[in-house]
Parts: structure tokens; C-alpha cells; sequence
């Protein structure tokens, strides 16, 4: 009778273990198969309705910006390219950041997505800063070219287009010694850093670049952008100099079809920059390539140019991703800036995904074999002479 009871008992408690471990093993499965936001491609994310998570603080950090919202809403869509507009808002899906893409060409802004945000007063630009002082370092002979290699330890060295490619601190910082605070502050406000990019555009605020050195030195102006907070309008103004051989124009946002019907591109200076450009091309190509903003690449066929940027904004506070970039793909080259902000789901390379997508999208449209309408020819500037690298301010 005992060992039949004994029997009894451990047949029910294999019985109840054999039920609990197919239990946690279908949980275990189930938490498996579930993936972070963060982890989800952009190239498929798709609008959907966010709930706003108001003022709180994000896990894993300091911060008090939601990293998800409805990044769409208080925007005014009047005059913008509603197919570039469609494709934009389906790359940023419900990530909470702005997207604004431009013709570099004639300084048309084609549509800003999260409006409030992208005129605001500006962010430190991490990494992306790198752009200025690539361009500063080579009219300043601290780089010769793309060829330029730099120490990073004692048994470690790289060229300019692997650190723009993998976006190296080390390198960027030895750039910025060289320069010294008054360089890196003149060549910032040369490429339109600390002033507003826009023109008419009255929401608009203007970024600001320091009047002294950073306490942590000045290496750390030229690798993570410390002392500088840039908007995202700047940024594109930025790209669009870059991709059209050195151009700042103004941006303009045509609010109707009357505006664009009489719209005429505006150039606040020109930048004596097209000689440098192939040196640093090869390194904002290899970003995208196979460097920090791989996830923007999506056909060897169609080729972006780009720089990434991941930190964490203090005056905020929140965390950062940054892209700005611009494609080479017959006539319609565009310029797309991305700026992401939350906690440490936000990246630069995650904000590389987005800009990756929404030229992905515009090319399944056929946009870049379209022929756009002709802006008018005259280019009017608002100054008497052009600017170049190396001038005073």
C-alpha cells in the first residue's frame, strides 16, 4: 500500500513538472519571438497611432523625451511634395523625430515632418560635426587628403575615409587640437552653423555655437560637437552645400502652389569647397557602405552619402540619433536629414535606417526618374560678394 501511494505521488508530480515546463517553455517562446521597436528594421515600419508618453523618465537613462510618439501631429502640410512627404512619414513610422528632405539644388524644402521639432533651438550635433571638421581640416592643411592617416593608439592608425566611415572619436579628436577653439568656431558659423538656415520662416530658431571653449576641451568640439547645438534645418543646409559643390542656399518652404509657382532659389554664400569634396565622399559613402550607417543602404546601385551621430544632448536631456545625407541618382539628387530623439533606442545608425528608407521609397515610386519641374534660372543673393573657406567673419 506505501509504495503504491509513493507510486501515486511521483507519477502526479511528473505529471504537474512535465505541465509547468511546457508552460514556461511556451512563454520562453513567446518572449523570443517578441522584438524591441528598436530592433525593427525602418524600411518596414508604417504609421501607426502612438499615444504620447508626456514628460517621464525613459529606462536606461537620464532622459525625458519620449523615444516613440505621433511625430505627425501640429504639422501643416500646405504647398509641401505630399509623395516625398508619404515616403518620409513611413520611414519615420512611430519614432519621435523630425525628417526633412530638400533639393540641394535650389534650397527647396520639400517637407518637414515633426515641424515643432525641427524649429527648434538645436541639439549637439555629435558626431555629423565631423563634416565641418573634415572640410576644416583639409582647407587648413591638417589633412592633406582622404589619404590622411592619423595615430588612434600606439600601434593603431587610420586614414580620413575610415574615420568619417566608422566615425572615429580619436581621429576627429586630434583634428580639433590642431584647428584650435577660434577655427573650429570659424569654419562652424562659415557652413551655417549658429544662424538660422531658413528664410521666411518664422518659427524658425537659430542654433548657437560657443564663445569659449568647451571644459572638456577642444578635441571634444570636433568629435561629439560639445559646445555647439545645431537644428536640423542647419544640418540640411549643410548636406545641400556638399552635394551640389558648395552652395549654401537659403531654405525656403513654400506654404502653396502660388509660392511654388514663383519660387526662386536664394543663395546666402558660396563655399570654396568642391576641391575637397572627393576627399571626403569616399569616407560619407563608406558610412553607408559599410561603416556606422549601414542600415541606409539598400541597392549598391542607387549610392548615399551620409554621416551619423549618437550622443546625449544634456540640455534637453535626451538621447540622440542623427543622419544627414544626400543620394546620387540622376537629376533629382536629394538631401535627407534625420534626427531622433528618446533614450538609447535612438541611434545614428538607426536614424540612417529611416533616411535608407525614405530614398527607398521614393525610388519604388520611380521619383528619381521623373522629370521635376524647372525652377526659375536667376539665382539672387543677399550678398555682395561670396564666401569662402578661410574668410573672415
Amino acid at each position: 500500500m506505501h509504495q503504491r501511494r509513493s507510486n501515486r505521488f511521483i507519477s502526479v508530480f511528473i505529471l504537474l513538472a512535465l505541465i509547468s515546463g511546457s508552460s514556461f517553455g511556451a512563454t520562453h517562446r513567446k518572449i523570443k519571438r517578441r522584438k524591441s521597436p528598436a530592433a525593427v528594421s525602418s524600411a518596414q515600419l508604417r504609421v501607426v497611432p502612438v499615444a504620447h508618453a508626456g514628460t517621464l523618465n525613459i529606462p536606461g537613462g537620464p532622459w525625458k523625451t519620449p523615444t516613440f510618439a505621433d511625430s505627425t501631429e501640429g504639422d501643416s502640410v500646405d504647398g509641401e511634395d505630399l509623395v516625398v512627404r508619404r515616403a518620409a512619414v513611413q520611414a519615420l513610422g512611430p519614432y519621435n523625430g523630425t525628417v526633412i528632405v530638400a533639393d540641394p539644388k535650389s534650397g527647396r524644402i520639400l517637407t518637414i515632418v515633426n515641424q515643432k521639432l525641427a524649429f527648434q533651438s538645436g541639439f549637439q550635433p555629435c558626431s555629423t560635426i565631423k563634416i565641418v571638421a573634415s572640410l576644416a581640416g583639409l582647407e587648413e592643411g591638417i589633412l592633406q587628403n582622404q589619404n590622411t592617416f592619423f595615430h588612434i593608439s600606439r600601434r593603431q592608425k587610420i586614414d580620413l575615409t575610415q574615420a568619417l566611415a566608422h566615425s572615429n572619436n580619436q581621429f576627429f579628436s586630434a583634428v580639433g587640437v590642431k584647428l584650435g577653439y577660434e577655427k573650429i568656431a570659424q569654419y562652424a558659423h562659415l557652413f551655417g552653423l549658429g544662424e538660422r538656415a531658413g528664410l521666411n520662416l518664422d518659427a524658425e530658431q537659430p542654433g548657437t555655437v560657443a564663445s569659449e571653449p568647451p571644459a572638456d576641451g577642444v578635441g571634444m568640439m570636433t568629435s561629439f560637437g560639445e559646445g555647439i547645438y545645431m537644428t536640423p534645418l542647419e544640418l540640411a543646409g549643410l548636406m545641400s552645400a556638399v552635394a551640389n559643390g558648395g552652395t549654401l542656399y537659403y531654405l525656403q518652404h513654400p506654404r502653396s502652389q502660388q509660392e511654388i509657382g514663383q519660387f526662386v532659389p536664394r543663395v546666402k554664400r558660396q563655399l570654396d569647397i568642391e576641391q575637397f569634396l572627393p576627399e571626403i565622399k569616399p569616407g560619407m559613402m563608406g558610412a553607408v557602405e559599410y561603416g556606422t550607417a549601414r542600415r541606409a543602404n539598400y541597392s549598391p546601385t542607387e549610392p548615399i552619402f551620409g554621416k551619423t551621430g549618437t550622443c546625449t544632448d544634456g540640455r534637453s536631456p535626451t538621447h540622440l540619433g542623427w543622419f544627414g545625407s544626400f543620394n546620387e541618382l540622376g537629376e533629382n539628387k536629394l538631401v535627407v536629414v534625420v534626427l531622433l530623439t528618446g533614450g538609447h533606442a535612438v541611434s545614428g545608425p538607426i536614424a540612417s535606417g529611416v533616411a535608407g528608407a525614405v530614398y527607398k521609397n521614393l525610388s519604388e515610386s520611380q521619383y528619381f526618374v521623373q522629370a521635376r519641374s524647372a525652377t526659375p534660372i536667376a539665382l539672387i543673393s543677399t550678398q555682395s560678394c561670396c564666401q569662402v573657406l578661410g574668410a573672415s567673419h
